[in-house]
């Protein structure tokens, strides 16, 4: 009979703690206000992996009570806050239909967008998605990767990734605001478009960026930095974008939602054309040396999303030279794969680290542009027998030439 009294005070007791714990829980929820004036400097590893744990692994945008933006990266980014807005500017630069009056300039450039997207899609990304469909099914169906010296290039990332839910991308390219387009006249909306298509003309034709030709034509209109053509490329490449917010890293690798200030990249938030969240980050980040190493914030952030498998592109054979050891050494130690062209980690490296090669192409040097970074031992390794060989139809890099282009993928030794 005790025990039985003990045990109903005990439910007794329990049940009021509840009720007391629900009623703190009402009498200190956050009024509206403080919701619209959350915080910026919430961290996504925190909110994601809330979310992430309620949505089976998918990518959500944290939406504010009202209307009203939860984060200011968007307003500071001169971006609208609705998704529907957000992916009409995106189409408007992709020359795609938009809710934009349709002019002789803004018909134009759907003209000529169609036709570099044709000639894109033709010779780089049909066959680079059928190699990789055919040769690195384990490597392109992962659910993150990374792609050093990339740019604002999603078009590659996606096209060889296109499963991934988290891309990061970065370079030196600075991510600026847009202007606002209200205020900008046509002749400069056209303008803007006019430096835009020139910007990406040599990516979709030859397959990579010139750096310097993409800055003086970005620079040289009111639609500079990477924004405009990541939206772009999100476009035509069957994304719809849903959000954009500026972000920084702290000291410790953890993303911050920066707003005005601290901006050091971008994370815009897209949904393929089958419907899967994504998550593309941008930073502008120096990969040299002096900028990154094995414990500093930005590779404390990529690690954090595990070994996830390596692009490298056009990458101007900065990772042959010492000065560029620390991204070398931590992406074979850290990645779970590497897809490449000549110029990314030098053929020697990946032996030295106990890496297993499959080789593509048939690889005779590199352009005169590059005197330095020939690899006689790469051209060898073609010829060997050592690696397992195959043919490409198609060019990538600077090797536009399939027969002599070259395409490297690396898994480490067990």
């Amino acid at each position: 009979m005790t025990a039985l009294r003990n045990r109903d005070v005990s439910i007794f007791f329990r049940v009021m703690g509840g009720l007391s714990a629900l009623l703190l829980l009402v009498a200190c929820a956050l009024p509206e206000e403080a919701f619209k004036n959350y915080s910026a400097a919430n961290r996504v590893s925190q909110w994601s992996s809330v979310l992430d744990a309620l949505g089976g692994g998918n990518v959500k945008r944290a939406e504010s009570a009202g209307n009203t933006p939860l984060y200011n990266g968007a307003v500071s980014m001169n971006v609208p806050t609705q998704a529907g807005s957000i992916n009409d500017i995106a189409r408007l630069f992709a020359g795609m239909d938009s809710s934009y009056n349709q002019t002789a300039a803004l018909a134009a450039h759907r003209l000529r967008m169609d036709s570099l997207w044709a000639t894109h899609q033709n010779a780089r990304r049909g066959p680079l998605q059928a190699w990789a469909s055919e040769e690195i099914g384990d490597i392109k169906n992962a659910n993150a990767m990374f792609y050093p010296f990339s740019g604002p290039d999603f078009l590659f990332a996606s096209a060889l990734f296109p499963a991934a839910e988290t891309y990061v991308l970065c370079g030196l390219e600075p991510a600026e605001p847009l202007p606002r387009l209200s205020d900008l006249s046509q002749a400069e909306i056209d303008s803007g478009l006019t430096g835009l298509r020139n910007a990406v003309s040599t990516i979709m034709q030859s397959g990579y960026f010139i750096t310097t030709e993409m800055r003086s034509n970005l620079q040289a209109t009111r639609f500079r930095g990477v924004l405009p053509l990541l939206m772009a490329f999100m476009a035509r490449t069957g994304h719809t974008v849903e959000s954009v917010d500026t972000v920084r890293l702290d000291g410790a690798g953890n993303v911050t939602l920066s707003g005005s200030s601290g901006n050091t990249g971008l994370m815009i938030r897209c949904r393929s054309g089958f419907g899967s969240s994504k998550r593309v980050f941008y930073f502008r980040q120096d990969l040299s040396n002096s900028g990154v190493s094995a414990g500093g914030p930005f590779l404390t952030f990529v690690s954090r999303l595990g070994r996830v498998p390596v692009f490298l592109k056009s990458a101007s054979y900065l990772m042959h030279e010492s000065g560029f050891s620390n991204i070398r050494d931590y992406l074979l130690r850290h990645g779970s794969a590497i897809v490449q062209d000549p110029s990314g980690v030098p053929y020697r490296e990946f032996s030295r680290y106990g890496w297993n090669l499959w080789l593509y192409g048939n690889y005779q040097g590199t352009l005169s542009l590059f005197p330095g970074c020939q690899q006689p031992d790469l051209i060898a390794a073609y010829s060997s027998g050592r690696y397992p060989v195959k043919p490409l139809n198609f060019g990538i890099g600077y090797l536009m030439n399939p027969q002599t282009t070259s395409l490297m993928v690396g898994r480490p030794g067990r």
